[in-house]
């Protein structure tokens, strides 16, 4: 006999978006990691191109009002321009500034932004490797360093606001779809911009 569980908690924003994403997260770290981007300056170079990509696109989101008050201090946290001195600092030129995506609202928008501050507390491993061709926090990879306050607390108190969130199912389910299509997004512009 099926007996009907009531009262079962939701998951938390954050537990949602990673249990419903963490396909599209490993498929993204593997590819990443095949694609051999701490192996020389000029791998690292590709790397930089795509990280300027996704960050430029999202980068209008950390400014967005509607999202600063969603998530206070939001807009102290984009990464662009540390990206864009990482290039700088290798003597590489300025991509040119990535169109900015449109999500198709704020709750899809954390999705995205999930994508990207979860992709800070990964980077330490990312960034270790750099430190193997000769780059650091000062020098061309600090986009990669760890947030002021660590990456942990950092990370700890950004999910701590995703999760405080009163959200409808249908909105939970827009910041999961918002997540999906940032993973897809990145995935598609490494296979576009590293050489096969």
């Amino acid at each position: 006999m099926n007996a009907i569980v009531q009262n079962i908690p939701e998951l938390p924003l954050s537990k949602r978006l990673k249990a419903d994403t963490s396909g599209n997260h490993d498929s993204v770290d593997n590819l990443v990691m095949g694609a051999r981007p701490f192996e020389s300056h000029e791998r690292y170079a590709y790397f930089l191109r795509l990280q300027h990509r996704f960050h430029g696109v999202i980068n209008g989101l950390y400014h967005d009002e509607a999202l600063n008050q969603l998530l206070p201090g939001l807009h102290e946290l984009p990464r662009f321009d540390a990206v864009c001195a990482d290039l700088s600092d290798l003597g590489l030129p300025l991509p040119e500034q990535p169109q900015a995506i449109q999500p198709a609202s704020s709750y899809a928008a954390l999705g995205w932004l999930y994508c990207a501050e979860g992709s800070n507390l990964g980077a330490a491993f990312l960034f270790k490797q750099t430190q193997k061709i000769g780059l650091d926090g000062e020098n061309g990879a600090r986009h990669l360093a760890a947030h002021p306050d660590g990456r942990a607390l950092h990370w700890r108190q950004f999910v701590a606001l995703l999760d405080g969130l009163e959200l409808s199912d249908a909105q939970r389910d827009e910041a999961i779809q918002g997540a999906i299509d940032a993973f897809d997004f990145y995935r598609n512009t490494l296979r576009e911009i590293f050489p096969a």
